[in-house]
């Protein structure tokens, strides 16, 4: 039946209705029959009313109504247009017949179509509902949360466009709502009650619909949810809630970073904007993920200009139409360079004298590296050396450098040439007005080189995941929570420190790579294997945030904290710098020796052992 058709149809029985209406209340007002003189006054008073409840019913818009989503709203309009059309047509027969109206005839004409035009429709969104719930359903669902949102999220839920999903209930924390019911389903218990339910309802599918707790409780619900086998999803954020934007489109899958569990990061805006604003801001490695991200969270403090300066020119000119497009206002300017190239280094900052620097470029891939170890001393120990000394020659008012954990003890060739760059630019920093310091954090999830992309792509493939040693523990970080701290690190700078960022409970690798396939709906070692392929070369069990002669200090910050380590003397590092120069057309094995001579690497063994 088209749209039409049902208008007309539905219009049709809503003139029969007040004609049954009008003639039953004529007969209960005259029990031993309507007198003759009432026949006549009842059909006129049929005709008006008729002409004034029908024309008041399409008035208030009943016909373009959806009522298989009928709901309160509806019930009002309903009542607005029946009785607005009921004393419409008694006030018109008061005027124009020649006897009155009974009174009581009027009120139970008004009180019989009030039930009957709202039974009908709500009598067809029962029906419809029914309809849907007869359907061999695939997926059965259960809500976290028996608030707003989640009230919001299960009556979009419930309409016919979701008929192969069958909501079982809720859970809440709330004791007060245990045994209650909204739109029709039961609040089954709490969050510690979620196993038992997924096995006793099966379950397929978890809702959390709690956009307003913490990140921790967040987590801790995930944790106990992702033991079920149930697919989890879940409403990010409070904001969509405050904006009227919650809906089923709003929803996503859970993911990694969601069990992490640390709160959002308050950033001291103020001193942000006293180094950034209205000054020319330069991020060397832009085009990758810190380096993006970097220019993605300086942008909105309004920099006076913003260098973007990256080797990679396909990744430059995305990060470059993303910014242009999201800050028109702002003078973006893209520089394609190496930083290995100290005469375009020393040209970019003749050109452009930025005034704070964010030195993000560097070779990032222990194993590579280990392989590679002559680029990455170019790189990272003599990249860093050029874009220091830019930024030192043409006064450049702040210098900060994103390092590493594997700095720290390293193992690794990587590690061992960002703790040189470190030492670096703490020796720089003694004899130069600029304010060189170094921010030293773990891993990111979702960085390029990072366990979780490749992870997810060997799911994705049926397995198996392959992990390198199950007793493997990493710092995490997600990426934009990592950039903005080291942002916040630039305002505390006053010269020489290596800030380190406080990176929560280490994680084991073996646990990420379980959670990640629980996540994806598989079962670990049943739907997907994981094995373990040995500790690659230059990596250890664990990873570590200062070295033995460091002193935390603390900052303003509660995530941010000083490690001040003993500085190494610029002429000293020259002449090291030079052994290095010297050595590195040569086998891999005398580039590692000079390399231990400047910072003693531990051996893999020894390191897996402590």
């Amino acid at each position: 039946m088209t749209a039409k058709s049902r208008v007309f149809l539905l219009f049709l029985i809503d003139l029969v209705i007040i004609w049954l209406s009008i003639v039953t209340s004529y007969m209960f007002r005259f029990y031993d029959g309507i007198p003759h003189e009432y026949l006549l006054q009842m059909m006129q008073f049929g005709v008006i009313s008729t002409i004034a409840i029908g024309g008041s019913l399409i008035y208030f818009g009943l016909y373009r109504r959806m009522w298989q989503y009928a709901s309160i709203g509806e019930i009002v309009s309903i009542f607005k247009a029946i009785v607005v059309g009921a004393l419409v047509s008694y006030g018109v027969a008061l005027l124009l017949l020649p006897a009155r109206v009974p009174f009581g005839v009027e009120v139970r004409v008004l009180e019989t179509t009030l039930v009957l035009v709202g039974g009908v429709r709500f009598l067809w969104r029962v029906f419809r509902n029914e309809r849907i719930n007869y359907k061999e359903t695939e997926i059965h669902s259960l809500i976290v949360g028996a608030g707003d949102c989640g009230m919001l999220i299960a009556k979009e839920m419930m309409g016919p466009s979701f008929a192969q999903t069958k909501l079982i209930g809720f859970i809440d924390d709330n004791r007060n709502k245990y045994h209650m019911s909204i739109l029709g389903l039961p609040v089954l218990g709490n969050r510690y009650d979620l196993p038992r339910l997924v096995k006793e309802k099966d379950i397929h599918e978890i809702i959390i619909a709690m956009p307003s707790v913490s990140r921790t409780e967040i987590s801790e619900i995930i944790n106990l949810a992702k033991t079920t086998g149930a697919k989890l999803k879940i409403i990010p954020a409070l904001n969509d809630l405050i904006a009227g934007k919650i809906s089923i489109k709003k929803l996503r899958d859970v993911s990694v970073e969601d069990l992490l569990g640390r709160e959002p990061i308050v950033a001291d805006l103020n001193g942000i904007l006293g180094y950034v604003h209205n000054k020319t801001v330069m991020v060397t490695g832009a085009g990758g993920s810190i380096g993006s991200e970097l220019c993605r969270q300086v942008a909105p403090f309004a920099p006076d200009k913003l260098l973007l300066l990256g080797h990679g020119e396909n990744s430059i000119y995305t990060i470059e139409k993303e910014l242009s497009n999201n800050f028109p206002e702002l003078e973006i300017v893209t520089v394609i360079a190496d930083v290995q190239d100290r005469n375009r280094m020393m040209d970019v900052f003749r050109t452009f004298r930025p005034h704070v620097v964010f030195h993000a470029a560097a070779h990032k891939h222990v194993p590579l590296m280990e392989r590679n170890p002559s680029e990455a001393i170019k790189n990272n120990v003599f990249g860093t050396r050029n874009v220091a000394d830019g930024a030192d020659r043409f006064g450049a008012e702040r210098f900060v450098m994103i390092s590493s954990d594997k700095a720290v003890n390293p193992t690794s060739v990587m590690g061992a040439t960002k703790r040189i760059a470190e030492m670096y630019v703490q020796s720089l920093n003694t004899t130069s007005q600029t304010k060189f310091s170094a921010v030293r954090f773990g891993n990111v999830l979702g960085s390029r080189g990072s366990v979780i992309p490749a992870f997810k792509q060997q799911i994705a493939v049926g397995g198996p995941v392959t992990v390198t040693h199950p007793d493997m523990v990493r710092y995490f970080m997600t990426i934009p929570e990592a950039v903005q701290l080291v942002i916040q690190s630039g305002s505390f700078a006053k010269g020489g420190e290596v800030f380190v960022l406080d990176m929560g409970e280490p994680v084991r690798i073996l646990t990420l790579a379980e959670d990640l396939i629980t996540l994806s709906g598989y079962e670990p070692y049943k739907d997907i294997d994981i094995t373990f392929s040995g500790i690659r070369e230059g990596e250890k069990l664990y990873e570590e945030l200062l070295t033995d002669e460091e002193n935390l200090g603390s900052t303003q910050h509660d995530r941010i904290f000083i490690g001040r380590p003993n500085v190494i003397s610029q002429n000293q590092l020259e002449l090291e710098f030079k052994r290095l120069e010297r050595v590195l057309a040569e086998e891999p094995s005398a580039i590692r020796e000079v390399i231990n001579q400047i910072v003693p690497m531990q051996p893999v063994a020894q390191a897996a052992i402590s």
